[in-house]
This record gives C-alpha cells, sequence and structure tokens, in this order.
C-alpha cells in the first residue's frame, strides 16, 4: 500500500457517535494498530483517519503550547474531534470556588488554536473528593461556555460515591452539564443523563482479545450508544433516578481508555464499525 493510502480514510461519526482512544502515542500500537514502519510523527495523522475522536491526557498534567495546538489541528481531518482533559491543578484545589484563575488560564492559553477540531473538555475530579454542594456549583459557574466567539463544551468525571445522589444531578442538569459514564469498577458509573451530549470512558479491554472486548459486549456498546444517541437512557446501565431528561437526539462520544491498552485502537473500531 502507497503511503499516501495509509492517510485516505476519514472517518465520519454514524448516528452523531464519535469512537476513540485516550492519545496516539504508545509504543505497543506500532505492532498492532499503526503500519510498520510508519514515522512516528505521523502518527496522529493516521489515527486521526481511522478514529473520530481522541481524548487527549497531556494536558491533565499541564497546558500546552498554543503552537502545539495549532500542530495538532493542523495534522487531523476536518470533521476530527480532540476532547482535551484540563489540568488537576483546576480540580485538585482545595477550594473549587478559588479555581478561576487556573481555568482562565487553561482555556485561554491557545485553546482557539484547535478550532472545530476542538471537542469536549472533561474535568476529571479526584477519586477522595466528595460532593459537597456550594463548592461544586461555584466550581461549575466559573466554567466559560465560549472562547473568542466559539462555544465551549464541558463534561464532568466525578469519582466519588457521594455524587450518585439526586442533588448532584440536578445541579449538573441546571448548568446542561454531562456526567462521564466511568466504566470502571474502582469509581462509582452512573448513566444517567445531565447535559446535552453523552461521554463513556470505558476501561475494561482484555489483552488475550484482539478487539479488545468480546463481540457480546461491543455488541450491547452499540446499542446503548445508539440509545444515548436518540436521546435515551440505556435500560440496562446503572442509574440513579429514572431518566428525566429530555428525549432529544445527542452527540455521544465513546472512548477506550486504559485496562489493556494494546488493544484499545482495536476495540474503538470494531464499534465503530458495528454503528
Amino acid at each position: 500500500m502507497a503511503t499516501t493510502d495509509l492517510f485516505s480514510d476519514v472517518p465520519v461519526p454514524k448516528h452523531g457517535i464519535r469512537t476513540g482512544i485516550g492519545g496516539w502515542t504508545f509504543a505497543p500500537w506500532r505492532d498492532n494498530f499503526y503500519p510498520a514502519g510508519l514515522a512516528q510523527k505521523r502518527e496522529l495523522e493516521y489515527a486521526s483517519r481511522r478514529l473520530a475522536a481522541i481524548e487527549i491526557n497531556g494536558t491533565w498534567y499541564g497546558a500546552q503550547k498554543p503552537a502545539t495546538y495549532a500542530r495538532w489541528r493542523s495534522e487531523t481531518p476536518g470533521g476530527f474531534v480532540f476532547s482535551l482533559k484540563a489540568p488537576r491543578y483546576c480540580t485538585e484545589a482545595k477550594r473549587l470556588a478559588g479555581a478561576g484563575r487556573t481555568i482562565e488560564g487553561f482555556v485561554s492559553g491557545g485553546l482557539s488554536e484547535l478550532g472545530d477540531r476542538l471537542g469536549p473538555i472533561l474535568w476529571q475530579f479526584d477519586p477522595r473528593r466528595a460532593f459537597e454542594h456550594d463548592d461544586f456549583a461555584a466550581f461549575l459557574d466559573l466554567l466559560p461556555r465560549e472562547l473568542d466567539g466559539m462555544p465551549l463544551r464541558h463534561v464532568l468525571e466525578v469519582r466519588h460515591a457521594s455524587f450518585a445522589c439526586a442533588a448532584y444531578l440536578a445541579l449538573a442538569r441546571a448548568h446542561g452539564l454531562p456526567t462521564v459514564f466511568t466504566d470502571s469498577p474502582d469509581y462509582p458509573s452512573f448513566a444517567d443523563l445531565t447535559g446535552d451530549f453523552a461521554y463513556a470512558r470505558l476501561m475494561r479491554s482484555r489483552e488475550g482479545l484482539a478487539s479488545g472486548y468480546p463481540d457480546d459486549e461491543l455488541d450491547a456498546w452499540a446499542r446503548r450508544a445508539r440509545s444515548w444517541a436518540a436521546g435515551e437512557a440505556p435500560e440496562d446501565l446503572p442509574a440513579v433516578e429514572a431518566n428525566r431528561a429530555p428525549v432529544r437526539p445527542r452527540e455521544v462520544f465513546v472512548y477506550f481508555i486504559g485496562a489493556a491498552k494494546a488493544r484499545n485502537p482495536a476495540a474503538a473500531m470494531a464499534l465503530q464499525a458495528r454503528l
């Protein structure tokens, strides 16, 4: 296959559903995802033509330079998007209500360079952070809703059991912010719809399976993704309360994260094929 042929395909989200992985630089992927001999500097270019989205973890450790965001945009095709994990120094502040300066610094520090490649910003909270209504509400008030005239989308990943309550759901819905469905044995997973899109981070891939997940589980995730896209809550996922969200079409993001990481690109593409 000619080198140019490796980059000819651009994935189109099916039914408004995007499947993807965390990052694009991982040595084992050079054995089972990237073609032999592909230059490392072209891995993002290749991955963004096989998947509809990538979640960037590097921003969790610190914001990138504007030139870096601009380069990421230039290497990816139209229609592709990045999700960005917000820096941990924003969400690990002792008082969330006091995080305004760090939030502003991150959002205004070059994200506009991504242009239409900018997808949701993921705000991930420490598993030890319990739900404190007033402090959390103050934090949500600080999240900017646009940048240079471009709408911003935010998604919340809460990982303490105290968030699985009606008070948190009401607060997230009041701000129109989705909650991550974190399919992990270590954190509470609840699929209540709280925003205008749905976002899942799946963490159960297995090394012994070429596609990371058995066929029946991939089939089940395809059904669930279609339910979210139709504006419904999947009936076979745990929820805090009966679905109270309006039934309307939603964009859906399904990322395969962690676990048997070497298998995650195959899992994402296998789910994409089912859609």
